[in-house]
């Protein structure tokens, strides 16, 4: 068997008969993919955000010793107050490394965050709130001399999550801007197209900070696309030149429609990503929603994918939630009693009966419950015994009925559901069973929303999705919610819905 290597076909041949240098013997292919992935540019500003992040966080460590221990707390719970920093900078330079070490863990200086602000601030405090606990555990269980204040574990705590996410603003404001945000972005091409793709496009290009620059997209072999392009996404060629396309668009993310190809040609497709250096991800076609959510497990042995916990299946986002929740629900009831009371007053002036309106409606898990509201229509608007959504200037609805659905001031008593436990302040709106029953059937993964309580108000609800509008475009909204869960986009839903007098339904 002959295994001596090919022989230099003409065009790799050196153009001139001087002796190669080692740079010659680099592969052009190599130059090129490489001049296109600034490694540099994104290792500059890892370094950059890791000293700002450990000036930050040691200067948090200093201000919770100086609050502590030199300020009218010193006296607060300590048989000594007399501790001097000496002895205490053993806890300072501890307690910053140890935060740094987190911090990386949960890879806050992977490039790819640096443009996303929310997930940033999500790991920001959830490094905190471990800090805070693992911090205090080890010096307890180590022993540490002069014993750790747990007053100053939660001082450092705080003051090192207020000023990180100050910190990371500041810079997420300046990488944002057009001239910094190019370099951090991903160019990506397709391979094949669909209608996923076609969504997933319209939310690359909302904002100035969007992390994916979508280059073109290669023709699937023998085949033609599954939807059409958009009129600013270009074709680039066939399946057949795709090498040539990758080194000459400089691409740094391929991503492949699943089904556009066979199984070898998507196996060699993903080699060759490989011999490029550029990244290869797989659209799957048989998961249209939960995206994120997909894992690899292994089952015996085999490899399988399939959909994994989402944010809210954890317990710690639970607790967190739900300790929001309650929160915000006494605070609303004090807030909003006087206007409740005065609303329910004029309900029954002008339509003597009940004030309170109750309805049956499907939660968690499909359990049902009795949803409350103040009574904004007429007592007999549903006397024909079937269900339906109100319509623009519904004539059963009172006066004051439809100056309440406005400014959504008949769905404040819904903070008593909030207690209860049957509802949470922010999540998909809940329907009633006898719409359910319709709409499962009509609208795929519908019931997948009842994997978490419903809200009050709702990430469809404040994009303006309410009432008698799209179902499909307000599923496609709660399952985006479902999907990519934080605390702050709870609190960005619950401040838009006070500016947006169409945050709940």
């Amino acid at each position: 068997m002959n295994c001596a290597p090919p022989a230099p076909s003409e065009e790799a041949s050196p153009v001139s008969s001087s002796p190669e240098t080692q740079d010659d013997l680099i592969p052009r292919s190599y130059e090129l993919r490489h001049r296109h992935r600034p490694w540099v540019a994104h290792q500059k500003l890892v370094a950059v955000s890791f000293l700002g992040d450990a000036a930050v966080v040691f200067v948090a460590m200093m201000l919770a010793y100086l609050i502590r221990f030199e300020s009218n707390l010193q006296h607060i719970g300590v048989d000594d107050p007399a501790v001097s920093l000496r002895g205490y900078v053993g806890h300072v330079i501890f307690g910053g490394l140890l935060m740094l070490v987190m911090l990386a863990n949960f890879r806050v200086h992977d490039p790819r965050n640096y443009l996303a602000i929310r997930r940033t601030f999500t790991v920001i405090v959830k490094t905190c709130a471990l800090w805070l606990v693992g911090f205090l555990g080890l010096t307890l269980i180590l022993k540490i001399d002069p014993a750790i204040s747990r007053a100053y574990c939660v001082i450092g705590a705080v003051i090192a999550m207020a000023l990180l996410c100050g910190w990371r603003w500041f810079l997420y404001c300046v990488l944002r801007r057009e001239s910094f945000a190019v370099a951090l972005r991903q160019k990506a091409v397709f391979v094949g197209w669909n209608e996923e793709c076609s969504r997933a496009i319209e939310r690359f290009s909302e904002g100035r900070a969007h992390q994916i620059k979508v280059h073109g997209v290669i023709l699937p072999p023998g085949r033609k696309l599954d939807a059409e392009l958009p009129d600013d996404v270009p074709v680039l060629g066939g399946y057949d030149s795709f090498r040539e396309i990758v080194r000459s668009s400089g691409a740094d993310l391929i991503m492949a429609v699943d089904g556009c190809m066979d199984r070898h040609q998507m196996l060699l497709l993903a080699e060759t990503c490989g011999k490029e250096f550029v990244d290869f991800k797989l659209v799957p076609s048989c998961f249209q929603i939960l995206v994120s959510g997909l894992q690899i497990e292994n089952f015996h042995g085999m490899p399988v994918l399939g959909i994994g916990k989402l944010p809210l299946h954890h317990a710690f986002n639970n607790a967190m939630k739900r300790a929001i929740d309650i929160v915000g629900a006494i605070a609303g009831l004090i807030l909003f009693a006087p206007v409740i009371t005065a609303f329910c007053l004029m309900v029954w002036l002008e339509s003597k009966g009940p004030v309170f309106y109750k309805q049956r409606r499907i939660g968690l898990n499909g359990r049902p419950f009795q949803i409350l509201k103040i009574r904004s229509m007429k007592l007999d608007a549903e006397a024909s015994g079937s269900p339906g959504w109100t319509v623009k200037d519904d004539p059963r609805r009172l006066k004051v009925g439809s100056f309440m659905r406005e400014w959504n001031i008949d769905e404040l008593p819904q903070f008593l559901n909030v207690l209860r436990g049957e509802m949470s302040l922010v999540g998909p709106r809940p329907e009633r069973p006898e719409l359910i029953e319709g709409f499962k059937e009509e609208i795929p993964h519908y019931n997948v929303r009842h994997n978490i309580k419903p809200g009050v108000t709702g990430w469809a609800q404040v994009n303006g999705l309410r009432g008698d509008t799209c179902l499909r475009e307000r599923v496609k909204f709660d399952l985006d919610y479902i999907e990519n869960w934080n605390f702050f986009l709870d609190l960005q839903i619950m401040v838009m819905t006070f500016f947006n007098r169409k945050g709940a339904c």
